[in-house]
């Protein structure tokens, strides 16, 4: 299968396309840049110049290839509402050329929110809130299976790591222990973060992109839900550092995720497609220490 990728330069992306191509397929990753093509290239796939802004460009290439997984978003924090809506009018794009085609278009999504328990399959994407676009954006993809496209959201969870690599939110903390001498968590710290390594959530992107059902949605989650006072205890102790309370309005406008109680389950998603989590959890991630040095340019 010859797969177009948005985002295969990045963390997630690199090891998406280094699965699909160890499975047999081809990729074609969007290149913003000749650093960005170079990734793409080291990780197998070949690399399309382009950004998400370039409508045509995504148009064209979505029509040319057998399947398409959408990973990009510009993580700029300082202003989601313009990435949000970047991020939809490229899925809208590709989406449109794939109405009527049969062929899979698997997108990220994030686990949603269930009040006092874990979050399954089943519970609807949060469409409110700082980052409620994103799930806006998801179920209008996710529609597109009436159209004639095997349309599949994998929802990753806050944290997506490999030692060394990638941490997800529980980078910020770092970087935030890094900066500030202290590893900060929010409020009495209970509420729990799940995680996934990257390399499990790319064999799921992969499971999807070659047989998920139309309109379905899996969650990605290896660890069910680790207290952030406990993944910010472990940070503490390898950067030797105290562990300090601090504000939720200290991570800006992602306070208000961090402040809540998010643990999601994967146990329909695994029995349903037999995907299982293999590799090592975020704790163990996290205690193996040797982080990335505190960029600080």
């Amino acid at each position: 299968m010859h797969v177009f990728i948005t985002g295969a330069s990045g963390g997630i992306g690199q090891v998406v396309t280094e699965e699909l191509v160890a499975h047999g397929h081809e990729v074609t990753g969007l290149a913003r840049s000749d650093a960005s093509a170079q990734k793409i290239r080291a990780a197998g796939g070949t690399p399309l110049k382009g950004d998400l802004g370039d409508l045509d460009v995504l148009t064209a290439a979505a029509r040319a290839a057998d399947g398409v997984i959408h990973l990009a978003f510009s993580n700029d924090f300082t202003d989601l509402a313009r990435s949000i809506a970047e991020e939809g009018a490229a899925m809208d794009a590709i989406g449109s050329a794939l109405v009527g085609t049969g062929k899979p278009f698997s997108i990220v999504s994030g686990t949603p929110v269930a009040s006092g328990r874990a979050a399954t399959e089943q519970d609807p994407m949060s469409t409110v809130g700082p980052v409620g676009g994103r799930g806006i954006n998801a179920d209008r993809i996710l529609g597109l299976a009436s159209q004639g496209v095997r349309t599949s959201a994998v929802r990753l969870p806050r944290s997506v790591h490999e030692r060394h690599v990638a941490y997800g939110f529980a980078g910020m903390l770092i970087q935030a222990a890094q900066r500030s001498g202290v590893s900060p968590y929010v409020g009495d710290g209970s509420q729990r973060w799940p995680a996934v390594h990257r390399r499990d959530a790319a064999s799921l992107f992969r499971l999807m992109i070659e047989s998920g059902e139309s309109g379905t949605a899996v969650n990605a989650v290896g660890d069910e839900g680790d207290s952030m006072l406990a993944i910010a205890t472990v940070i503490g102790e390898q950067l030797g550092v105290p562990v300090q309370q601090v504000p939720a309005e200290m991570f800006g406008p992602l306070g208000e995720i961090f402040a809540t109680d998010q643990p999601a389950s994967s146990a329909w998603t695994r029995k349903t497609y037999g995907w299982e989590p293999t590799r090592p959890s975020l704790l163990d991630d996290l205690a193996a220490g040797d982080y990335p040095a505190l960029d600080v340019r």
